[in-house]
């Protein structure tokens, strides 16, 4: 159940990155960030009212799910959105691939959980791998305060959506239910960002386009609704620093949809980054049961041969 979990969110969230870019244009990002999660809330409210009804929460509970919204479903965003009109979707998924390690440091600062040596030699791959991807689009572009800026949007989502995760940790070991709370945190996340715009005059309406229209309902369905709570369940199963290592594999299903459709050109150091994100991957996580089983498969069969 685990690698099902862990394949869905890294080829679902993998993808949301070039859907975001997408919604980059005559739409305030603030908007665009207000829409998607509306209609994710809506969409979570109505599956859990046709399942088992909508369960009651606690206060505590609400004031949790307000946690999780300015933290997962509305800040973060704003930066991502924002940090897109700066950087390339894959490299902006690239700097959001930082999250385990600032996982990691949050539970060493926050409940002094020391991490492994396997963790920490893991990390530092996947880490190498981001700063060698990050330098093969440097290297071929003038290093100006747009990209600075872009880059420091990226880091502040990310270290948002980590603390999120810390959230959810505490949510889900006192056995708050995911789904519900999830749908209270996005629809609270998109109250506080439409007040947001009514305050500062930005008109709701949005982009007609069928490009941006169906950006925003994959993003709202399949990348906040799927995406999120299989991440969240994750989190749940294996803890925040081994699930959010999945987003060490976003940027290579975001670089190969950006090489795609956004024109985004490898070179060696890219190339050698996505080799060290692979490697650290399989130090965390070892070598899937599946895998091994093929190898040992292999080599048996070569052997009676």
């Amino acid at each position: 159940m685990n690698t099902i979990l862990y394949a869905t969110t890294v080829f679902i969230w993998g993808s949301t990155w070039l859907a975001i870019a997408y919604q980059i244009g005559d739409t305030p990002v603030i908007v665009s960030v207000a829409w998607r999660f509306a209609l994710a809330s809506i969409a979570l409210f109505a599956i859990l009212l046709f399942r088992n009804g909508l369960p009651k929460l606690t206060a505590k509970n609400h004031k949790v799910a307000v946690l999780l919204a300015l933290c997962l479903f509305s800040n973060n965003f704003l930066c991502f959105y924002y940090a897109t009109q700066y950087l390339p979707s894959g490299l902006n998924a690239v700097v959001f691939s930082l999250a385990p390690i600032l996982n990691a440091l949050n539970l060493w600062i926050l409940e002094k959980r020391r991490p492994s040596r396997v963790f920490l030699q893991g990390s530092l791959l996947g880490f190498s791998g981001v700063v060698l991807l990050f330098a093969s689009q440097v290297m071929k572009t003038e290093m100006d305060w747009n990209i600075l800026h872009g880059l420091m949007l990226s880091l502040l989502g990310t270290y948002l959506f980590s603390m999120g995760n810390m959230v959810s940790v505490r949510a889900q070991s006192e056995e708050m239910p995911l789904l519900p709370t999830t749908a209270w945190a996005m629809g609270y996340g998109s109250i506080y960002l439409v007040v947001i715009a009514l305050v500062s005059g930005i008109s709701l309406s949005v982009t007609a386009s069928p490009m941006y229209l169906s950006a925003l309902i994959y993003l709202a369905v399949i990348g906040s609704v799927v995406g999120f709570n299989t991440y969240l369940a994750l989190v749940g199963r294996i803890g925040a620093s081994k699930a959010a290592y999945c987003t060490v594999l976003f940027p290579l299903i975001a670089l190969t949809l950006s090489t795609m459709f956004e024109g985004y050109e490898w070179t060696w150091l890219s190339v050698l980054g996505v080799i060290f994100v692979i490697t650290g991957n399989v130090r965390v996580f070892g070598v899937p049961e599946r895998v091994r089983f093929w190898y040992h498969a292999f080599r048996t069969k070569l052997e009676f041969n």
